[in-house]
């Protein structure tokens, strides 16, 4: 017969195994997102289930789908169908945005692919874990394909963001104007897709299908046909421009699904330069419909070692370095710059991570970069701000760069923390994240926050 310290034990024991740990630290009444699989998603979740409270949650939380009985915004954006691929994707890339529904994709994230992008529900939870709310502003100082300013957009929080390439700012700038981009021209450049092709292939230039072949663009000055401030805008010769490009959003969104099917078309003869074109309008133009709403944000052209905003500024800031050794985005982005009119050798002496001739010197310059850049974040943030920073390391390339074997390599989330503390940036949290996709090259980035003293 079992005695009652047995009993107590039996009991406890039952209590214990009977919660999961997400009912401990989760109040009953939040639901999360299905599929959360990973220890800084849980860790993300409750910081925001302890800092937002049931209204912020249903308008902002990134890894719940309900309050009570009120679906939330996030969790209405993701489901049914938040991306829409053409019919020719490949399996391996329709089963990625299912399994990762709630992750990425959705909003305007999934337009135009972008190499070295972090998931745009992590940086939404980010935000909300450094504690910021509609009205504060965001600095992301290397904002790439925009992610950081498209989420803050979406949350009611003012965002800036800069980039040194000036393809990064146009495309930032059509992923944030599809927010708010009429959607009547957009359907009508639809129905005449083939003669919207037709203009930009003779006004742009087009790729030779799968390879990197480009032909010349008749064109010289693209540049100035796409940038929003130009006088005398009219959008190319007005005799051959089709009417639905008429409004300068509508051009440039609808260009940006130009360059984006021109990119397809170097990697792959699977459908021909229209058909590609054609699929990815209508994802551009589906993605459009579907989230036409909140604020937007300002991309700009800039460096981040030198931003030009006053001392103390901004709330928050969040950002990702290249990951130039093992991305030469320059490369990858050489078409479209090109047609932007860009000097892409001038451009590659400047960039953080591409300057220097050999590896040694690459990683010295781009040691320096980041601590000119820590010192703007340092400047610009409000005291009591969070800055905080994706981050993974290559260990293979970096170990023969500094001549120590993989398993001693520094991270560059530790030098990054080691050039941020002397500014007055100081550790709060450590979070880590397994990288899908290119375990090769990187198995687990960090997200590193910093607050400003």
């Amino acid at each position: 017969m079992a005695t009652d310290i047995e009993l107590r034990q039996a009991i406890t024991l039952r209590d214990i195994l009977s919660r999961s740990v997400t009912e401990a630290l989760i109040p009953p009444h939040r639901e999360l997102v299905p599929d959360l699989s990973e220890v800084y998603e849980l860790e993300l979740a409750f910081y925001e289930s302890q800092l937002l409270d049931d209204e912020a949650l249903i308008r902002n939380g990134a890894y719940f789908a309900k309050v009570g009985d009120t679906l939330t915004r996030h969790f209405l954006m993701c489901s049914g169908e938040p991306l829409r691929l053409p019919q020719h994707s490949s399996s391996r890339l329709k089963s990625f945005f299912t399994a990762n529904q709630f992750r990425t994709g959705y909003a305007t994230h999934g337009l135009f692919p972008y190499r070295g992008k972090f998931h745009p529900q992590m940086v939404k939870g980010i935000i909300n874990a450094m504690g910021l709310q509609p009205g504060d502003t965001l600095l992301d100082p290397m904002m790439g394909s925009g992610t950081a300013l498209i989420e803050a957009s979406l949350m009611g929080i003012k965002s800036i963001g800069y980039d040194m390439s000036p393809f990064c700012r146009f495309m930032t700038q059509g992923k944030l104007d599809a927010l708010k981009v009429p959607l009547d021209p957009i359907r009508a450049a639809l129905q005449e897709s083939r003669s919207v092709f037709e203009f930009f292939k003779n006004s742009v230039g087009h790729a030779e299908p799968g390879s990197k072949t480009r032909a010349r663009p008749i064109q010289d000055d693209f540049f100035s046909i796409s940038e929003p401030s130009s006088p005398g805008y009219d959008g190319g010769s007005a005799g051959s421009r089709p009417p639905s490009l008429d409004s300068r959003h509508v051009y440039n969104f609808v260009l940006l699904a130009y360059l984006d099917s021109v990119g397809y078309s170097e990697r792959s003869a699977r459908k021909s330069p229209f058909d590609q074109f054609r699929a990815i309008l209508e994802r551009y133009s589906f993605v459009a419909t579907k989230i036409q709403h909140v604020l937007a944000g300002r991309a700009l052209e800039g460096d981040a070692r030198r931003l030009d905003l006053p001392d103390s500024s901004v709330h928050g800031i969040l950002f990702s370095p290249p990951y130039s050794f093992a991305i030469d985005y320059l490369e990858n982005d050489s078409f479209h710059l090109k047609h932007l009119g860009v000097d892409v050798a001038a451009l590659r002496q400047t960039m953080i991570g591409l300057r220097g001739s050999s590896p040694q010197e690459k990683f010295e310059l781009y040691k320096a970069d980041m601590a000119a850049m820590l010192s703007e974040c340092a400047r610009t943030l409000k005291p009591g701000g969070m800055c905080s920073i994706v981050v993974g390391t290559n260990n293979n390339q970096l170990s023969k760069i500094v001549g120590v074997p993989p398993d001693e390599v520094e991270g560059i989330d530790q030098v990054l923390v080691a050039l941020a503390a002397p500014l007055g940036l100081n550790l709060v949290r450590k979070l880590s994240r397994r990288i899908a996709g290119i375990a090769n090259t990187m198995r687990t980035e960090f997200i590193v926050m910093l607050q400003r003293a």
